[in-house]
This record gives structure tokens, C-alpha cells and sequence, in this order.
């Protein structure tokens, strides 16, 4: 039997709660900024060349673009070339078009109908379904010291985050350049860690530098790129320390401070929570860093492989600005140091000011056990309760809204999770994860449970001691209702965890959609694959992006993958071999459906918020493309 669940408090019920996922949609002119997203991206009109048709000769040219929040489910579209309406698009036809006598070169606009306005939609065919981005590093702060001469050996792109800094409605990128990173379970200098704003041509806008301060690695640097107070443009959020560099090249607190020991650890430097002005980079404020570290052996260790574990995310609340998540914590102590520890902050951007608005914390909850060594290496956040605000998932526990502890399962700590609404069959949410510890008749190897309530829907048992690092949940496949899943072996589950094929022979790493249809199709290194249980490995290759790569090593995840530009699919961006470029691969496969900009779901923009902290996840929207829009 599965460990007892410690259930929410009484204040949210059930019941309550999927009275309001079902009457929420009828009343979205209530909370517009929740249900619609806080950002306002422009039409994002694409344009490239279709390749050559069967006869060998030129396609055309495939144009894609946004439907939009306003746009309503009536809008029809008009397409002009070279200033002459080309073709008129029906209310229910795709934001997708093919100019068969297009040529790279021509120049397209999109208009809706009745409206004069450009929109913001109008560009000129490329020659290919990319977009290059070169690349230009920064030279860091000099990080070597006398006592441990060690050279920078070279930096390269690890992960990125997406958005409008300059509140243009166009997305930019924040790059994550790392050169020596070092995992906290290990002794050893790394080098700073610099975060890098460029538009999608490449033009640098600015270049933090994180300092010697900040331990570099996969989870001690998660930062946020978000639109916090509301203004139209995206600000940046991250731990801090002496010796910080902005963006203006001003530094942060005591310049020259070299707070790591003899290890290369840094356990006693201070810590800041800075934001930064999107489009300059510059500090905005900074206060001190919560949840603060205090006493390394209380989180588990004594070395600060438990302490110095940190993730981040945004919650949305209707009616309010985001709330800035920040947390630290997430494993069991050992045996004669300490239990371990969790704990969570979240806070408020008002353009000025960053304040602390409630803090969840295992030192202070009852049952604290329960709560402790629950969370995975990334953090996630949506409204389970369908009550316009968002809890934090993390692991297998969540916490509501106003930091309150809402339950959790006890399975503890795993690699992965899955946020999303995989079931269509039931009200709201799900939550999918696979178990570190698994244990026969203890912790399984999978599980799958209502997000709002902890209460297990199904699970996989394990079949002996053991670690299963990696599952995945998505609709792969038409063949049976709501997502399938795959992980701990070598089957495919429908969902309700049946077996129902055999599992893609692929580490379960990543997701995107790609090929046109409401099925997601699988992503691991650079290549894009469908499912299909009867060919080899279970999959058909669709793409490889030869010449490019994944970063994160055995995890083989995207520099970033999201709705970035064109119609509702997803982008792939991937670094060059040679590290000098990055390119943004664009699916030129047309598609039938019709569905708004992903980034405009909340769930799906919180996911990419979250995307580059800790262990990449893939995103999930709460609401798929099968589902009609409102």
C-alpha cells in the first residue's frame, strides 16, 4: 500500500475545487491577466521556403503565425505578398499557409480581417526553416587564485530562457554561459557563471556576470526571465553574492571578496536576491537571499552538497503581479548530521521593490518529516485548484498558494517530473514522477496522481531496489485517450497505466510538438521522433539536426525548446558543434490545427520559466491542442 497522503486543509476541498475548474471557463473576463498570460506577444509572422516538390521544383513558400488571446475564435486572417491580398483564411482554418508561387525574398503580411493594422506581421521569406544566432562570450572576471592556479578553460552555451525584455512582443534570449561547473556533490573551483541577453539576430544586449561567488553548476544558478511587475517587459531574477557584475558593469556589494574555502566550496559568502532591468541589465535591487542558508548541517551535511541545492519558479495570481518563487532544499540528511531540510519563499516585484511574501519551511510545519527529502531537481507551479492561483509542486509534496502545506505522498525524492492535464477524462490536473528510491511494496518506481490532492491515480511498482532517473508523459499516440507514458521499463502505459505497447527505445528526456498533428512527438539530443510501435525502437525519425547538440550531458536536453515565433508548435534551439552559433529550428511540416500561442497558456509560460532550472523538464500547457478553443 502506498505511504499515507497528508491531505489539504479544509479550507480547500474537493469538492470546491472542481466545482470551480468547472464554472472557471464560463467567467475568464474575470481574471484576463491569469487566464490569458501576462505577456502580449505580436503576431509573430513567420516566412521560409517549402523546399522542392516532387518534380524537383521550388514549393513555395509556408508562412505561420500567432493566434492570439484577443484575436477571439472568430478571427479570420488575410495574407498579402508584395502588398497584394493573396489569399482570405476562414474562422476555424489554421494560422498556417502555403504560397505555392512564393519565393525566398517576398514579402508577406498578415492582417485580421476588418482591421487595418499591420499587427506587427509582416516579414520576408528566408531561404530555410531556421534562424541562425551567432554567438559572442564575454570575457569573465579572472577567476583563478594564487593558491589554486587553474586557467578558464573556455565557455560555451549550457541552457537559455525566453522573453520580451525590451516589451516589443518579440521574445529575446537570456543565455547560461558556463565554463568549469562543478556538482555540489563534489570539491573543486568553477568559473563564473555570466548570463547574456541577445535578440534573435544575435546582438548582445548585456552580460551579467554571476562572480566567483556563485558556485557554478546545474543547481546552483537557476534564474528567471519574466515579466514580474506587470510593465510589458521581462525582468531577470537570481541568487547573487559579492562581486556580482551587472549588466551596467557596476559591481554588486564588497568588489574582490573571495568567499570560497580551500575545497572551492562557497559556504559562507553572503547571498542576494537581485533583479535586473531586461533591457539593460541593470541591478534593480537586491536584498538578502531567502531562504537563507544559515547552518549547513541542519539541511543534512556538513560539506553543503544539501544546502547549496537551490530551484526557482513564477506563480501567477489573478488580480496580482507574479510571485517570484525561491527555494532551496530538497534531500533526507544523513545518518548523525542533520534530518534535512526544505524550504520555500515567495515574493513580490513592484518595479522598485522586492518583497517577501510568505515562506514555507520545514523547520516550522507540522509533520515536518513528511515534507522533508520530497523534491526532484526542478520545482513546478499551476493552479491545481482551479482557483486563479498557483501552488508549487515539488516533488512529491505541494504547497498552496499562501504557502501552507497541502500534502505528500512520501515516495521522496525523484529525477523528473510532469505537470500538466493528461487525463481529459478527469477535472484539473496531473502529476507524473518517477522515484529515486524506489523500493518493493514501499516507494514505486513511477506515480501518477491528482495534482490538487496527492491521491494516487496509479503507479508502477517496483520490482526491486532502485533508482528509475527518468520517465516521460505526453500523448505520443491517437491509439488510446489522453497521454502515455514510459520510464521504468520497457512499456508503454495509457492513462490509467495500462500496458499497451512497447515503450520508445530512447531515454525519456524530452517532448515536442512538431509534425502538425495534436500528438507530441519525442525529443532527445537533436533529433525529433514520432511514435510508432511498429517500427524499430518504437519511433520514426522525423528530424536530426545534423551539426548541432543538446547540452546537460546524459539528460541530452535543448539549449531551450518553446512556442517561440509562427503558429502554435514548438521551436528547437540547439547549439553548434563548434560552439559559435545557435540555430532555432522551426517545423516546415504544415498543420491543420488551429490553436492559440502556446506561451499565452499560463501553465505552458510558467513551464518555460522553469525550463533551465536544475534537471531541464519539457513544458506541458493546461490544455492541450485536441481541446477545443473557447
Amino acid at each position: 500500500m502506498p505511504p499515507e497522503v497528508i491531505q489539504p486543509h479544509a479550507s480547500s476541498s474537493r469538492l470546491f475545487r472542481y466545482l470551480l475548474f468547472l464554472v472557471l471557463p464560463g467567467c475568464q473576463a474575470l481574471f484576463p491577466a491569469y487566464v490569458h498570460g501576462v505577456e502580449n506577444p505580436d503576431r509573430g509572422l513567420v516566412a521560409f521556403a517549402a523546399g522542392a516538390g516532387e518534380d524537383g521544383e521550388p514549393a513555395g513558400v509556408h508562412l505561420s503565425w500567432r493566434l492570439l488571446s484577443g484575436d477571439g475564435p472568430d478571427a479570420e486572417f488575410k495574407v498579402y505578398r508584395d502588398g497584394r491580398l493573396l489569399q482570405s483564411m476562414a474562422s476555424d482554418a489554421p494560422t498556417f499557409f502555403t504560397d505555392v508561387d512564393g519565393r525566398p525574398g517576398s514579402r508577406y503580411e498578415v492582417r485580421v480581417a476588418g482591421d487595418s493594422a499591420l499587427n506587427g506581421a509582416a516579414t520576408s521569406a528566408m531561404p530555410h526553416p531556421w534562424i541562425d544566432i551567432p554567438l559572442h562570450p564575454s570575457e569573465p572576471v579572472p577567476w583563478r587564485r594564487e593558491d589554486a592556479p587553474q586557467r578558464f578553460r573556455g565557455y560555451r552555451v549550457g541552457e537559455a530562457s525566453a522573453g520580451d525584455l525590451d516589451g516589443d512582443g518579440q521574445w529575446e534570449l537570456v543565455l547560461k554561459w558556463v565554463g568549469i561547473e562543478r556538482d555540489n556533490s563534489r570539491d573543486g573551483l568553477s568559473s563564473p557563471t555570466l548570463l547574456q541577453a541577445i535578440e534573435m539576430d544575435g546582438r548582445v544586449l548585456w552580460t551579467i556576470d554571476l562572480g566567483i561567488n556563485i558556485r557554478s553548476g546545474a543547481h546552483y544558478t537557476p534564474f528567471i526571465v519574466f515579466d514580474l511587475d506587470g510593465d510589458g517587459a521581462s525582468e531577470i531574477a537570481c541568487r547573487t553574492s559579492d562581486g556580482t557584475v551587472d549588466g551596467d558593469g557596476a559591481v554588486l556589494a564588497t568588489a574582490g571578496a573571495d568567499h570560497r574555502d580551500r575545497r572551492g566550496r562557497v559556504l559562507r559568502a553572503p547571498e542576494f536576491l537581485s533583479v535586473f532591468d531586461g533591457r539593460t541589465g541593470r541591478c534593480l535591487q537586491s536584498v538578502d537571499y531567502q531562504p537563507s542558508r544559515g547552518d549547513i548541517r541542519v539541511w543534512g551535511d556538513d560539506y553543503g552538497n544539501r544546502s547549496e541545492r537551490h530551484l526557482s519558479c513564477v506563480a501567477l495570481y489573478h488580480g496580482g503581479h507574479p510571485r517570484l518563487i525561491t527555494a532551496r532544499g530538497y534531500y533526507y540528511g544523513r545518518q548523525g548530521v542533520g534530518p534535512g531540510r526544505t524550504a520555500i519563499t515567495a515574493w513580490t516585484w513592484n518595479g522598485a521593490q522586492l518583497e517577501p511574501v510568505w515562506t514555507f519551511d520545514t523547520l516550522a510545519v507540522e509533520k515536518p518529516d513528511r515534507f522533508i527529502g520530497q523534491g526532484t531537481h526542478s520545482i513546478a507551479s499551476g493552479d491545481i485548484d482551479a482557483d486563479g492561483r498557483d501552488e508549487i509542486l515539488y516533488g512529491s509534496m505541494a504547497v498552496d498558494d499562501d504557502g501552507s502545506p497541502l500534502y505528500s505522498t512520501g515516495f521522496g525524492h525523484g529525477d523528473a517530473h510532469h505537470l500538466g492535464d493528461f487525463d481529459p477524462s478527469r477535472p484539473g490536473l496531473e502529476f507524473y514522477m518517477p522515484h529515486e528510491s524506489a523500493r518493493p511494496g514501499e516507494i514505486p518506481a513511477v506515480s501518477f496522481r491528482e495534482a490538487a490532492t496527492g491521491t494516487i491515480i496509479w503507479s508502477v511498482p517496483a520490482d526491486r531496489p532502485r533508482d528509475v532517473g527518468r520517465a516521460a508523459m505526453a500523448d505520443l499516440s491517437a491509439l488510446w485517450p489522453g497521454a502515455e507514458s514510459w520510464g521504468p521499463d520497457r512499456f508503454l502505459r495509457d492513462i490509467s497505466g495500462k500496458t499497451v505497447g512497447p515503450a520508445p527505445r530512447t531515454p525519456a528526456n524530452f517532448l515536442i510538438w512538431w509534425d502538425g498533428d495534436v500528438q507530441r512527438e519525442i525529443l532527445n539530443s537533436n533529433w525529433i521522433a514520432d511514435y510508432d510501435p511498429d517500427s524499430e525502437d518504437g519511433m520514426r525519425r522525423l528530424f536530426t539536426a545534423e551539426g548541432f547538440t543538446s547540452t546537460n550531458g546524459s539528460k541530452s536536453t535543448p539549449v531551450l525548446s518553446a512556442d517561440l515565433i509562427g503558429d502554435w508548435r514548438e521551436e528547437l534551439l540547439l547549439l553548434s558543434r563548434d560552439g559559435q552559433s545557435l540555430r532555432l529550428f522551426i517545423s516546415p511540416i504544415p498543420t491543420g490545427i488551429r490553436f492559440p500561442c502556446l506561451m499565452l497558456d499560463p501553465l505552458y509560460r510558467n513551464s518555460i520559466a522553469w525550463q533551465n532550472v536544475g534537471y531541464n523538464q519539457p513544458p506541458h500547457p493546461g490544455r492541450d491542442p485536441s481541446t477545443p478553443v473557447p
